[in-house]
């Protein structure tokens, strides 16, 4: 058993009655990777420098690694008491390997190390997002490709509108996700900057190099302001926003499927990937991966308003109230990455019901946006053929067929007919980004080409958060 001044014991500034409450060891335990990849490569730093011989650096970079290795086995000595990952393993680290543990630290704060883990962690995150928006969108893209010719009404306040087609909704989907995926490639990439060196708050008179450890770490380059750097923690508002907005467009998405699977709707039936049946009615099949999916965008709307009140009055530079950061920011990712895959596989176990739709999309009182129109292209202005259009379509004794329109609105001539026709339908529509198939084709192309951007960022950004692995290899002898 260590005695209470030997090597185990906890640094002084953790020495406090307060410690169960100061604690963050439960949240920031998930950072211990990123706490020794960037113990490597401050130790790499310091032995370049001059500030650790190449006994000690070598010692120190062992002992990391074999800190690694204890805790993917589940055998590292976790101790609450001393507060949080980074004391956790610069305990141990001094346990192991005696006196040259009490070095690393050198040139180094709290403060800079967990703004740099924060910054390694929320890279990873990003990659794992993305990639999770990028398959649900892929798979968006392949079931619209298959529906380009199916009716569905489109709607607006929730009544009948005008016909659109099932891809041109589907695909309406894609773009939002698309400018989901292009808020988080933004944050990170300026996000992509190292805080270490920055200390606690003014940097170090030590002779350190800040832009070798940005380097080493895959970061573009190191902090311009060491106040700003150990205070900043303007990434995870971000991400916490686009992740806020990602889960209101995977609610929306969810809150049609809720309805479309409706007896009322009909237009989908759901499958055991959606949902599951009711503890007591045999007849039902819930929606309930949908109605999660609604539901848990109000978490993650929760951890950004959590946040931001966290930030909002905090002086310059680092204070403890920044502990509070990481806990919403695993939350929101951990429920918006489990939401996509859901709806994902929800999405492969869907099957629409194309004559429900069909039927639906053919109601007459949908054609009257196209019968203004066209009274528009025989010259009629619009206020007058929207006035006329809509004393027509409200007429209890109209018929609302081709027939009734030329007889009601004579200035129509013979594309009354051509308006009525369901096979013509779509194929009007053809305005760029419109529902015909022409126009679902462009789309498609657009954003089949949108997917395909999608592999550089993901590859470039993969390689750099492989480079945490790579840092805790074992060294070549």
């Amino acid at each position: 058993m260590p005695t209470p001044d030997g090597p185990s014991a906890a640094p002084s500034y953790v020495g406090t009655g307060a410690g169960r409450f100061l604690g963050s060891l439960d949240v920031d335990r998930a950072l211990f990777r990123y706490d020794l990849a960037g113990s490597v490569a401050h130790a790499e730093m310091l032995e370049r420098v001059g500030l650790l011989g190449p006994a000690d650096a070598r010692r120190i970079r062992g002992g990391l690694r074999q800190i690694r290795r204890e805790i993917d086995a589940g055998t590292f000595p976790w101790r609450d008491e001393l507060e949080d990952v980074h004391t956790n393993v610069e305990v141990r680290l001094t346990e192991m390997i005696g006196p040259p543990g009490g070095r690393l630290h050198t040139a180094r704060s709290r403060n800079d190390q967990v703004a740099l883990d924060e910054r390694l962690y929320l890279r990873a995150s990003v990659l794992r997002t993305l990639e999770a928006i990028d398959a649900f969108q892929r798979a968006l893209v392949a079931r619209a490709a298959a529906e380009r010719e199916t009716l569905l009404p489109g709607y607006t306040h929730l009544q009948r509108a005008q016909p659109v087609s099932l891809a041109h909704h589907l695909l309406a989907h894609v773009w939002r996700l698309e400018r989901d995926f292009g808020r988080l490639v933004d944050l990170e990439r300026r996000a992509n900057v190292s805080p270490l060196g920055a200390g606690a708050l003014a940097g170090s008179t030590l002779p350190i190099d800040p832009e070798y450890v940005a380097r080493r770490l895959g970061f573009d380059r190191a902090f311009d302001n060491s106040l700003d750097a150990v205070s900043d923690r303007d990434m995870f508002a971000e991400l916490l926003f686009a992740l806020a907005l990602l889960g209101v467009h995977l609610s929306a998405l969810g809150e049609e499927w809720v309805l479309w699977t409706s007896a009322e709707f009909g237009f989908a039936r759901a499958g055991p990937r959606l949902g599951s049946g009711s503890s007591l009615m045999p007849q039902k099949r819930n929606a309930d991966v949908a109605e999660l999916a609604r539901g848990k965008s109000g978490r993650s709307i929760a951890d950004l308003v959590s946040l931001l009140v966290t930030l909002k009055g905090l002086p310059l530079a680092y204070d403890r109230d920044l502990q509070e950061d990481k806990a919403p920011v695993a939350d929101a990712l951990a429920q918006t990455v489990t939401t996509i895959e859901a709806m994902r596989g929800a999405l492969d176990d869907l099957a629409f019901d194309r004559d429900r739709m069909r039927a639906a999309a053919l109601d007459p009182a949908a054609r009257a946006t196209d019968l203004a129109e066209a009274l528009v292209r025989q010259g009629v202005p619009f206020r007058e053929a929207h006035e006329r259009v809509g004393r027509y379509v409200r007429d209890p004794h109209a018929t609302l067929d081709a027939a009734s329109a030329a007889r009601a609105l004579p200035d129509l001539g013979p594309d009354a007919a051509r308006i009525f026709d369901p096979a013509e339908l779509l194929g009007r529509r053809a305005s760029p980004g419109g529902p015909s198939p022409a126009a679902v084709g462009d789309q498609l192309a657009h954003a089949r080409a949108a997917l395909a951007a999608h592999a550089d960022f993901l590859s470039s950004l993969g390689r750099r958060v492989e480079l945490i692995e790579e840092l805790l290899q074992e060294e070549a002898t």
